[in-house]
Formats: structure tokens, sequence, C-alpha cells
């Protein structure tokens, strides 16, 4: 059991509310809890059972007046989140009266709690694991429901019981090669490290699953990149505005309005984006406008996703042709803007265009090589809003094959855990070249411990001070 001071923080956002909770944590918490916490009962708090909620006032030293009238949650060690006593005053959201009641509980006894300190405690008291952790972290970030699924999954302990699984299968030949060295007259090694060979294999390609999902959980927990490109007077701006469902762009009939690229967040039917309206992209003698075009360009190629908008009621031009060369690689959503009005650019033509470039997949539905780009085409009219709930179901296809599943499937979205996921994987890859070369069993043992190690580091085992104190360092005060 790790032990240490008292501390204490606010755990609600500090700003005028219904509630604030001040919560303490500690072997002394229930004791400083008792010298500020009066009742008409005149409860003793340190006699209290645990997991009751008492009601009461806060009072400041030998004040008679009270502070705030609360209600205080008491709940003993080691059933809490910290592993240790915890007390929780409900008080009245105010922000001066908040701040006045862990004044007062730090002035008798307790220490004030660093970022992310109770979360670190339930870490370091075995509470959870270093993975679960970091998922309480996300799921306060978490900004859509895909990503707060996946955090609540990860909470859970899909990942932890994964590692754990993953580290069984590599411990057991481990152990026996261990023993049979030590005691080769009962325990025979011939022929044993090509029977292990399958099972090694297996865990690596359990482990490169793992590392596969950790694009689509970047994707999950931080948005996807979506670039908005297009000739100037297409409907970039007004297809922003019909997203955000608010005038956030101004849209004009003059070419070249919009000079530098806007950014906003939104969620989409659950995922979250990060849209940038770009400059329409066109040839130019104007100085800034020029800078602009030059700006999106730079963008497209850090994107995720493209969402290319075609004026429709005109024929495909110069520019438009210049666009389709800035998109290699990038999964593109064409939208056939203003299909309200009679089409000069229809889906016919469209295709016939994006033939001509090699690097688009030939079917829209499928990558079919490392070059071909997935696309898809949607007629829309933005500023009469139609067509733009279609884009939500082509998102999900171009980038989670039409669903997320959140049954038993682990994302991951944390590049600590994917970077001891690939060291793990190397180590096992050298095993198996190990076990083909010939190698002798003992110098196997040392890359297959090389492995459970990097696993382990992914739960919190074999980690450092430091590590842990940077992971925690990035939550909030008062979690």
């Amino acid at each position: 059991m790790f032990k240490s001071d008292t501390i204490a923080a606010i755990s609600t956002a500090l700003s005028p509310s219904g509630i604030s909770i001040v919560r303490i944590s500690g072997d002394e918490s229930i004791e400083i809890a008792n010298k500020i916490f009066k009742s008409k009962k005149n409860i003793d708090v340190t006699k209290v059972k645990s997991h009751t909620i008492h009601y009461g006032f806060i009072c400041s030293g030998d004040e008679s007046e009270p502070v705030d009238e609360v209600l205080l949650t008491v709940m003993k060690g080691p059933h809490t989140y910290t592993g240790e006593d915890i007390v929780e005053i409900n008080c009245h959201g105010g922000i001066y009266v908040t701040r006045k009641i862990l004044d007062i509980v730090i002035a008798n006894g307790a220490s004030l709690a660093a970022p992310g300190e109770f979360t670190k405690r339930a870490f370091l008291n075995g509470r959870m694991d270093l993975s679960q952790a970091e998922a309480v972290n996300d799921i306060i970030t978490s900004s859509n429901e895909y990503s707060l699924k996946a955090s609540v999954n990860q909470l859970n302990g899909s990942l932890r019981n994964k590692i754990i699984s993953l580290r069984e299968t590599i411990l057991e030949p481990t152990a026996y090669i261990e023993t049979a060295l030590d005691d080769p007259e009962h325990f025979d090694l011939d022929g044993f490290a090509n029977s292990i060979k399958p099972k090694i294999l297996n865990v690596i390609d359990e482990i490169d699953k793992l590392i596969k999902t950790s694009d689509d959980g970047r994707l999950i927990k931080e948005g996807i990149e979506t670039i908005i490109v297009g000739k100037p007077n297409a409907g970039k701006s007004s297809l922003l505005n019909a997203l955000l469902g608010e005038e956030r762009a101004i849209v004009t009939d003059t070419p070249g309005t919009t000079r530098d690229a806007l950014s906003e967040y939104i969620n989409l039917g659950g995922i979250t984006l990060h849209i940038v309206d770009t400059a329409g992209i066109r040839e130019t003698s104007d100085i800034i406008e020029r800078m602009g075009v030059e700006k999106a360009k730079e963008l497209i190629s850090g994107g995720d996703l493209v969402l290319f908008v075609i004026d429709s009621s005109k024929p495909l031009d110069k520019n438009d042709k210049n666009i389709f060369s800035m998109l290699n690689g990038k999964k593109t959503i064409f939208l056939l803007n203003k299909s309200d009005l009679e089409n000069e650019t229809n889906e016919d033509i469209l295709l016939e265009e994006i033939n001509k470039f090699t690097n688009f997949a030939s079917n829209p539905s499928k990558n079919n090589g490392e070059n071909d780009m997935q696309y898809s085409i949607i007629p829309i009219s933005a500023r009469k809003n139609t067509g733009i709930d279609i884009l939500t179901d082509e998102i999900k296809e171009l980038f989670f094959a039409g669903n997320i599943s959140f049954n038993n499937e682990i994302y991951i979205a944390n590049e600590r855990q994917k970077f001891d996921l690939k060291d793990a994987k190397e180590a096992l890859k050298n095993v198996i070249n190990g076990i083909e070369l010939g190698v002798s069993e003992d110098l196997l043992t040392i890359d297959l411990m090389d492995g459970y190690e990097s696993l382990g580091k992914i739960i919190g085992e074999s980690v450092g001070e430091d590590l842990i104190n940077e992971i925690f360092s990035k939550f909030c005060v008062g979690k």
C-alpha cells in the first residue's frame, strides 16, 4: 500500500454551479473532516460507517458560524477510488465558498493535491493499472460518443486483460526453458523451440492487430483532420456553416473572400471532425490570396480527409483540375454542390475526370493498393442544407468500414502504448529469427523476457517514476 500525506483538491469545475465537491484522501482525511464538520446530532465522523453520507455544516476552526451547509461523504479504504480513506464535501457551487472550504481543509492538515494525484494513488495502491488510469483521463477529455466508449472499455480492463493474456503466453515457455536449464535431467528441451514457434507467431499477430487499431484510435480520440477545398465560390464556406449550424464563415458572391484557413471542431454523428475551411484554390496575382492558396496545399498534405467542393452548376475548369493533382493518396469526398441548380457537372462527368488520375481507387468502397485513394461522391446543396446528412455515413465507411464496434474491440489511442507494443513485437520477432537460426534456448529467453517486459510497461509494470509523474501531470487537479 502506497503511503503519503493527506491531500485535498476541488474535484469539480471552479465556476458558479449547483454544487461543488472538495475531495480529501489519505490517512488523516477522516480526522480532518471531524475537526471542521458540525451536525445537529454532533456526529463523530471518525466513528461513522464507511460509504455513508451526513448532513451538517463546515466551520472554520473555533468559529461558531458555519461557512456552508454541506453533505459529507465518508469512504474508508481500501474500497475507495484511491485505496485510502476518502472524504468528499458536497457544498454549494460558489467559487468563493468552495475555495474557502478547501483553505479550511488545508489549514487543518491536508496538502494541496498535484494534478492527477488521486488517480496516481489509485494506480500505486493497485486499484487500477496504468492503462486504466490513462483511460480515466481519456474519459474526462473525450469529445464524442465513440471516444467515450473506447475509453470506458479500456477503463473496464479490455486492454489490461488482453495484455495479461499475451504475457501469460510468453511466460509459459520462458519458465519452462529456465526450469529445463536448471534441471536438464527432468526437463527435455529437444525440439521445444520449434514447438513454441506457432504460439509466439500468434502473439505477434495479436500485437500487430492492436498496433493497427492505433490509427482508428487516434481518429476516434483526436478527431478526423478534415480539409475543405475547392475553387473560389464553389460553396466551401457555405458548407462549413451548414455543418456548424451557424454563420461562422463569411459567404459572398465575390471570389476570394476566404483568405485564410478557418478552423472548427464539430461532432458529426458521434465522430469528431477538425474542419478547416481553406482559401479558394485558383491562379491569382493577389499576393495575400496566393499565400492562402499555398496554405491550403500544405493543409491538404497533412489532413486525414479532404472534402472537395465542386460547383456543379458550372463545368469543371483548370482550377478544379489543379486541385485533383494535390489529392495524392488522400481519402476524399467529392461534394457536387449547388445540386438544386441546373447541373453542368454531374457524377458521370466527375467520374470521367477522376479516372484520369491513377492514384484513385477504381472501386470507391475499397482501397486497391497503397497508392490508391478511397473516395465517394455526394450531390449536396450547402445553402439549402440537403445531402449533408449523408456525409456521416460516408465518413464512417471511408475510415471505419461503415461502423465502429465496441463489443470486444480494443482501440489503441495512446502513443506510449503503441511504442511499447512495437517494442514487444520486435523482441518476439527476434525470438522467431532465433528459432529459425537454431540459437540456444537460453538466448531465446532474453528476447522472450524483453517482449514480456515491454508488454508489462503498458499496464504499468517496470515503469520509472519519471514516466509515471509525466503521465499523471497531464490530468486535471482533483482527479
